[in-house]
C-alpha cells in the first residue's frame, strides 16, 4: 500500500515561462497590468483548443508571477502530465503558437528532465552544448526555437556572456540579435516532428467507448467530460484504503446503470483496460461472462464507477461548497467572455440553445481551472466538484434511456494489440525515420547483405566515445548538409601555402562563437617536418610491437579462436581430385591475417541468435545504426559438435 501511494505522488511536471521583451520605460505596476492582459488574451484566443481538451492530470494554465532573484515578472504555468506524454508536447505546440501570435513574447519550457527539447534533438546538437552549460539558452521566439550560442573564447563576442546567461541577458540577446540565435534546421525539425499534426492530432488521441455506468456518473460526464481523467487515475492508483469505500457503494448505486458512450484519451483508455480487477461481492457490481457481447462495456463501467466512488469518498461527510467562488462573480469573467466572443468561440451558435449552453459551461469550467485558478488550499477537489454537480444538475433517467438506444459506434481498439512489425514502425516514426514500403519476410532474407553489419560497426568504432556516451553514425539521408568555407580555404592553404594577410574588417567573425550546427570541426592544422617524422617513427614502432604480439598469440587458444583468411580460402576452395593429402601445416610458420569482417559478423550474429527473439545488445546496437536483421530461423542442434 505504501509503495502504491508513493507512486501516486511522483508525477512528471512541465513548467513554462512567458516573458515580455524588456522595456525600461515600463514601471512594475504597468508591467504587471500588461502581463495580466496578455494572460486573458492568450487564454481566450486558444480556448477553442484548450477548453475541450481532456488532460491527464492538470490543464494548461497561466498566472502572473512577480519578479524574484534576478528573474523579471512574467507569466508562469505548471502542468502535471503524468503518464500521458502527449499532454507535454501539446503544451509545447501551444507555447510555440503563442510566441508566433505574439512576437513580443519570449518563452522557455522545461520538465523534470530539464531541457527536454534538447534531449529530443540530442542527435543534432552542437558539440559544445551539454546539460552543464544549457541553462537559459533555449527559448521560443516568433514561433522559432532559439539557442543562445557560447563564445569560443571569453570576450570574443561582446554580446555573448562567457558563462550561461541570466534571464535578463538572454532576453536582451534575443531582442537585439534574433537572427543569430536560431537553432539549426535539423534541431528545429526534430522538435517540430513531435508536435506535427496539431491541432488535428487532438481528435486522433481520443477514444470513444461504451460503458455501463450509474445514471449519476452519466450526468456528471455530460457536464464535465474532463472528470473521466480524475476517475481513471483514482482507480489506476487505488490502494486498500481506497477500496474500503467501494465495498458498499453510497453515491453511485449499481441499480441505476445505463449504457452510454464515454470519451477517453487513448492513454486513459489503455490504463483502464489493461488493469485486471475483481469487484467486491458486496458492491453489487457483477460482470457478465467474458463471452457476453457487452462484457467490455460492463467491465469498463465497473472500473470507472469505482474511480468515481473513490473520488467522492475522499470528501468529508458534510463538505461545504462555500469556499468555491462563483465563476460569474469574478471581475475577470465578463471581459473573458467578451474575448471568447471576439475569437468566435461559440461558432455562431444561437444564445440559449443547447449547444451554446454546453460551450458556455465548458468555458466557465475552463476559466475556473486555467484563468482564474484559485490557490490550492481553496481549489475544489474532483470529488467535491462531482458531489456539487450531483446536487445542482437534473438527473433525467428517461432521457438517458432514450439516448441509450441511439449510441454512436465504439472506436476500434485494436491499436492496443500491436504486432512486432507495427511496434517497430511506430518506433521508427517516433525516431523520425521515413516510412518505407512494407517488405515481406522472404524478400528481407533474400536481399539482406551482411556487409551492412561490418560497415556499420566500423563506422561506429570510428566515432568518438567518452564517459558521456558514444556517437552513432548517421544515415546519409539524416546528416545535415553544411559547408564550412573557412575550413575549405584552410585546406587549400595547406596545399598551396598560406594566403597573404588581408586588411582588417569590422565584420563579426563567426568563428568567435560556437556554431549551432552539429558537424565535426575538421582538423587541418599544419604539422612541421620534425613532428611528422617523429609521428611516423612512433607508428612504425607500434606496428612492430603489435606484430610481435600477434606472433605470440597466434598459437594460443586465443589466436585459434579467430577465423583467418587462410582458413576461409581453404573452406571455399573445393578440390576436384580426391587426394588423401591433408594440410600438414607446413605454411603455419607464415601467420595468416585474421579476417576481421568475418569474425565481427559471426560474433554479432551469434549474440543475436542467443537473444532468442528478445531485445539484447546486438539488436539494440544495430537498430540504433539503422541495420535491421532478419528473424533468426536457424534451428541449431542442442549439442555442439566436437572438434577432431
Amino acid at each position: 500500500m505504501e509503495e502504491t501511494m508513493k507512486l501516486a505522488t511522483v508525477e512528471d511536471t512541465v513548467e513554462y515561462h512567458l516573458f515580455l521583451i524588456p522595456d525600461e520605460s515600463r514601471d512594475p505596476e504597468e508591467h504587471k497590468e500588461i502581463l495580466q492582459k496578455y494572460i486573458e488574451r492568450i487564454m481566450s484566443q486558444f480556448a477553442h483548443m484548450l477548453a475541450p481538451y481532456i488532460w491527464q492530470n492538470q490543464p494548461f494554465n497561466l498566472k502572473y508571477k512577480p519578479g524574484k532573484g534576478g528573474v523579471p515578472a512574467h507569466m508562469f504555468g505548471m502542468t502535471k502530465f503524468g503518464d500521458n506524454i502527449e499532454d507535454e508536447w501539446f503544451i509545447v505546440y501551444i507555447i510555440k503558437q503563442i510566441t508566433k501570435e505574439f512576437p513580443e513574447l519570449v518563452a522557455r519550457i522545461e520538465d523534470n528532465d530539464g531541457e527536454f527539447l534538447l534531449i529530443e534533438a540530442a542527435d543534432f546538437l552542437p558539440k559544445w552544448l551539454d546539460p552543464d552549460n544549457s541553462t537559459n539558452r533555449v527559448f521560443f521566439h516568433r514561433g522559432e526555437l532559439c539557442i543562445i550560442p557560447a563564445p569560443r573564447k571569453p570576450g570574443a563576442v561582446s554580446w555573448l556572456p562567457a558563462t550561461p546567461p541570466t534571464i535578463p541577458q538572454a532576453l536582451n540577446i534575443i531582442s537585439t540579435h534574433p537572427e543569430k540565435i536560431l537553432a539549426s534546421e535539423s534541431i528545429q525539425a526534430a522538435v517540430n516532428r513531435r508536435i506535427k499534426g496539431y491541432p488535428e492530432k487532438i481528435q486522433a488521441s481520443l477514444h470513444q467507448a461504451h460503458c455501463f455506468l450509474p445514471a449519476g456518473i452519466v450526468a456528471v460526464l455530460k457536464h464535465r467530460p474532463r472528470l473521466v481523467a480524475a476517475a481513471v487515475q483514482a482507480f489506476y492508483l487505488r490502494d486498500p484504503i481506497d477500496l474500503r469505500s467501494c465495498r458498499i457503494f453510497k453515491t453511485f448505486l449499481p441499480e441505476t446503470r445505463i449504457m452510454t458512450s464515454v470519451t477517453f484519451t487513448k492513454c486513459l483508455y489503455a490504463q483502464l483496460v489493461q488493469q485486471r480487477f475483481v469487484p467486491d461481492r458486496r458492491s453489487g457490481y457483477r460482470l457478465p461472462p467474458p463471452s457476453h457481447p457487452q462484457y467490455r462495456a460492463h467491465e469498463l463501467g465497473m472500473k470507472l464507477a469505482h474511480g468515481f466512488e473513490i473520488l467522492c469518498s475522499k470528501c468529508g461527510p458534510h463538505f461545504s461548497d462555500s469556499k468555491k467562488s462563483l465563476v460569474t462573480t469574478s471581475p475577470l469573467w465578463a471581459s473573458f467572455l467578451e474575448s471568447l466572443k471576439k475569437n468566435d468561440y461559440f461558432k455562431g451558435l444561437i444564445k440559449g440553445s443547447a449547444q451554446y449552453q454546453e460551450r458556455l459551461e465548458m468555458a466557465k469550467n475552463y476559466f475556473q481551472l486555467s484563468v482564474n485558478r484559485p490557490e490550492s488550499s481553496l481549489a475544489m477537489s474532483p470529488g467535491e466538484e462531482i458531489l456539487t454537480l450531483l446536487q445542482t444538475i437534473p438527473l433525467d433517467i428517461e432521457e438517458f434511456k432514450k439516448e441509450e438506444a441511439n449510441l454512436p459506434p465504439e472506436d476500434d481498439d485494436r491499436w492496443l494489440d500491436l504486432s512486432p512489425d507495427q511496434l517497430d514502425q511506430l518506433l521508427q516514426e517516433a525516431a523520425g525515420k521515413k516510412e518505407s514500403e512494407p517488405i515481406s519476410k522472404e524478400e528481407k532474407e533474400q536481399n539482406y547483405d551482411l556487409t551492412q553489419v561490418s560497415e556499420s560497426m566500423k563506422a561506429f568504432i570510428s566515432k568518438v566515445s567518452t564517459h558521456k556516451g558514444a556517437e552513432l553514425p548517421r544515415e546519409p539521408s539524416e546528416a545535415p548538409i553544411t559547408f564550412d568555407a573557412d575550413s575549405f580555404l584552410n585546406y587549400f592553404d595547406k596545399i598551396l601555402g598560406p594566403r597573404p594577410p588581408e586588411s582588417g574588417s569590422d565584420d563579426l567573425d563567426e568563428e568567435d562563437f560556437e556554431c549551432l550546427d552539429s558537424d565535426d570541426d575538421l582538423d587541418l592544422e599544419m604539422q612541421d617536418p620534425g613532428k611528422e617524422a617523429s609521428l611516423k617513427g612512433t607508428l612504425n614502432n607500434l606496428k612492430s610491437y603489435m606484430a610481435q604480439m600477434d606472433q605470440e598469440l597466434a598459437h594460443t587458444s586465443i589466436g585459434k579462436s579467430f577465423t583467418t583468411r587462410k582458413q576461409v580460402e581453404r573452406v571455399s576452395h573445393t578440390t576436384n581430385n580426391n587426394s588423401d593429402e591433408e594440410d600438414s601445416g607446413t605454411g603455419e610458420s607464415v601467420m595468416a591475417p585474421v579476417d576481421v569482417d568475418l569474425n565481427l559478423v559471426s560474433n554479432i550474429l551469434e549474440s543475436y541468435s542467443s537473444q532468442a527473439g528478445l531485445p539484447g545488445p546486438a539488436s539494440n546496437l544495430l537498430q540504433s545504426m539503422g541495420v535491421q536483421l532478419p528473424d533468426d530461423t536457424d534451428h541449431r542442434p542442442t549439442s555442439k559438435p566436437t572438434k577432431d
